[in-house]
């Protein structure tokens, strides 16, 4: 008797050890799982980040703000960061809005016409790089094939792959694909009875658009915009492939500085780096407030 009443306590006290320890391993076993993640994030993400930052103010051993200082002195490096973003802008600008104008029309087609066209949007989009720019030469450049055809009928007048207009060519080309895998889950937010309600009530297709379907559109909008802009703004290979780093942009400065025989600066580099962070970090910032305004637009009209 005694020694089942015995047994019977352990067992009792057991069940409330494993009872209280176990809502406790339930919440740390997430924990666990996130911490190769946790780690991958810090090497790759957040130590890179902090050395940059650390170094940016490292100028001959000595704590001082003359890195930066030398990056807003320099015409060279503002023209750098005026050409980038010229670049980015119009390319993003370009992008989304044949992205959007292809979304549009891919909700309309058959099913197999679209998942095709999804398809090759998939592997256009991972189409950048030396081959993008080995393609466009090809194409494109001074003998391109392209290129002699427009030229014997008049057609191309001046254009210049390896000038302005034809690295915003390029990139509008790799914009693309990234805005239409972006937008394409937005624009099914987009409900078919929402056009036949505006047109029952007498509005035409550009009302539609301009009343209810851009304003559903527009966080989706915005933030494509950003990612484009940031995608753009980054871009360095395809660039330095076709123009062998003779365009002046802000990457192709970054990494003659990281990589220079001649004028090796790493400590400029990385506060021109840290400018450019803050720089995407204030379009960032501008692109909240605007989807954060579109949100309360949308709660005040309803």
């Amino acid at each position: 008797m005694n020694e089942s009443v015995v047994s019977k306590k352990s067992h009792d006290s057991n069940s409330t050890i494993t009872n209280t320890t176990l809502p406790w391993l339930t919440r740390i076993k997430p924990a666990l799982w996130l911490l190769p993640f946790a780690l991958f994030f810090y090497l790759f993400q957040l130590a890179p980040m902090i050395w940059v930052v650390i170094n940016s103010f490292v100028y001959y051993d000595q704590i001082t703000l003359d890195n930066y200082l030398d990056v807003f002195d320099s015409a060279f490096m503002m023209q750098a960061f005026g050409n980038s973003l010229w670049l980015s802008f119009w390319s993003s600008i370009f992008g989304i809005s044949v992205a959007a104008v292809l979304v549009s029309s891919l909700r309309r087609v058959d099913s197999k016409l679209r998942d095709g066209v999804i398809a090759f949007t998939n592997m256009s989009s991972n189409f950048a790089g030396v081959p993008l720019s080995f393609a466009f030469i090809i194409i494109l450049g001074t003998n391109g094939a392209v290129t002699l055809l427009l030229k014997q009928y008049g057609l191309l007048g001046d254009f210049d792959l390896y000038g302005k207009w034809g690295l915003l060519a390029i990139y509008i080309y790799f914009q693309i694909p990234l805005a239409v895998l972006l937008l394409y889950p937005a624009f099914d937010a987009l409900s078919d009875d929402w056009q036949a309600a505006a047109s029952l009530l007498g509005a035409n297709t550009r009302q539609y658009w301009v009343k209810v379907a851009l304003p559903v559109l527009s966080p989706a909008l915005f933030g494509t915009f950003i990612i484009l802009i940031a995608n753009a703004i980054g871009a360095y290979a395809s660039v330095y492939a076709l123009t062998s780093g003779n365009y002046n942009l802000i990457t192709i400065r970054i990494a003659s500085l990281v990589s220079g025989d001649l004028f090796l600066e790493p400590n400029l580099a990385a506060a021109i780096s840290v400018v450019l962070m803050g720089l995407l970090a204030f379009i960032t910032l501008i692109n909240q407030w605007l989807i954060a305004k579109s949100y309360a637009g949308k709660k005040g009209s309803s």
